[in-house]
């Protein structure tokens, strides 16, 4: 066999999504008690998650002001600014993930919904 004759299949490549969060899940059918609950206490964790972000986001910009008074060490400045870089970025990352659950657990229910009221 000579490799004439050997057909090259095109190399596939999954695309993988790092910085995707959310996943795809469609219900098949409608939701009950059980599934509607796991939903809230999903609901309630992602405000938690939420106010955690926060609450980190918080300590670095105080973290932060605390090295800007720092008048006996000069070279924290440096470090004040990453800091604060930290802080703002926790603060977006917290808000976008939060959102970002938010509107799929609101898609997941109203599909679901939509679902039962076609039965």
């Amino acid at each position: 066999m000579s490799l004439k004759h050997i057909k090259k299949a095109p190399l596939k490549i999954k695309k993988m999504n790092l910085l995707r969060f959310g996943r795809d899940f469609k219900p098949e059918e409608q939701i009950i008690l059980r599934d509607y609950l796991a939903i809230e206490r999903t609901r309630l964790a992602n405000e938690r998650t939420l106010l955690s972000y926060i609450r980190s986001s918080l300590y670095l910009l105080l973290g932060g002001i605390a090295f800007f008074q720092l008048e006996i060490f000069p070279n924290f400045k440096y470090l004040a600014f990453v800091s604060l870089f930290f802080s703002a970025l926790f603060l977006v990352i917290g808000i976008y993930r939060f959102t970002l659950l938010k509107k799929s657990l609101k898609r997941l229910y109203y599909l679901s919904e939509s679902k039962e009221d076609g039965n």
